[in-house]
């Protein structure tokens, strides 16, 4: 999966507006790489995941809403400032914004 050190609103077909992310600073530059591979709650409790998404602030590691303990959201609804997630899906170069429930794609 490519790097990448911004990133943007992906703008909805068939929207007349393009919302803005008012989150886009959050995102740490160079991005934090982070040193396990699996959601880090569901490691220390013995759960399973689904998809993995990883914090654009700090670099946690958490499960997406579609696995049971949904750690990723819990993640940027408890830790302030901590709202962007980029999923590390092979194949896929998404982010999400958590406060304004936005998809994000890399700048550029």
């Amino acid at each position: 999966m490519s790097e990448h050190h911004a990133w943007q609103v992906a703008p909805v077909p068939g929207a007349s507006v393009r919302p803005d992310c008012t989150h886009l600073g959050e995102a740490a530059h160079p991005p934090v790489k982070a040193a396990r591979r699996g959601c880090e709650d569901c490691l220390r409790t013995g759960s399973s995941w689904v998809h993995l998404l990883e914090c654009l602030v700090c670099g946690h590691q958490g499960c997406d809403d579609s696995s049971p303990g949904k750690h990723a959201y819990a993640h940027a609804h408890t830790v302030p400032g901590h709202d962007l997630a980029r999923t590390l899906k092979r194949g896929e170069d998404w982010a999400w914004c958590y406060a304004d429930e936005l998809f994000l794609r890399p700048a550029g």
